[in-house]
């Protein structure tokens, strides 16, 4: 019997993927349970649209993120950090104060955990920040960090 699955399962495959599995096991196990679905024609047909309104939402969220990437990296930010005597920096800058920043100052809600930044910012001056937006866009903000 071959049944359309509606959740990974590890033995059988990913969600989506169409299997073929003994009869006994299929109506013990896989349908009972509502692991999947049996394999027929308004099935297979439903999945068919199911997946291509997926893509269609794919695409999009992919546009979005690179409409917002080229938006990211035209603008810059400015964030203020103490300084002393010689430029020497009391403190540092976070991606929770940059998040803060860009808040603030593009009307952008940007989330802290997908800027990568190795080490919190010490020094004045310009620097170079990567935000994940989507699995295959990073944008580039720049980030000037001036004397408070």
């Amino acid at each position: 019997m071959e049944v359309i699955l509606l959740e990974d399962v590890k033995t059988l495959g990913k969600k989506g993927e169409i299997v073929k599995v003994k009869d006994g096991y299929a109506r013990n196990v896989v349908l009972p349970k509502k692991l999947g679905i049996e394999a027929t024609t308004k099935n297979l047909n439903d999945l068919k649209l199911q997946r291509a309104n997926e893509e269609k939402l794919a695409k999009e969220k992919l546009d979005e993120a690179k409409a917002l990437a080229t938006k990211i990296g035209e603008a810059s930010v400015v964030v203020y950090l103490r300084s002393g005597e010689g430029g020497k920096t009391f403190g540092s800058i976070s991606t929770k104060e940059v998040a803060k920043a860009i808040k603030e100052q593009l009307n952008l809600d940007i989330d802290k955990k997908k800027m990568v930044l190795d080490e919190p910012i010490k020094s004045l001056g310009t620097h170079i920040i990567q935000i994940k937006l989507h699995k295959d866009v990073v944008a580039s903000l720049s980030v000037k960090v001036a004397e408070e």
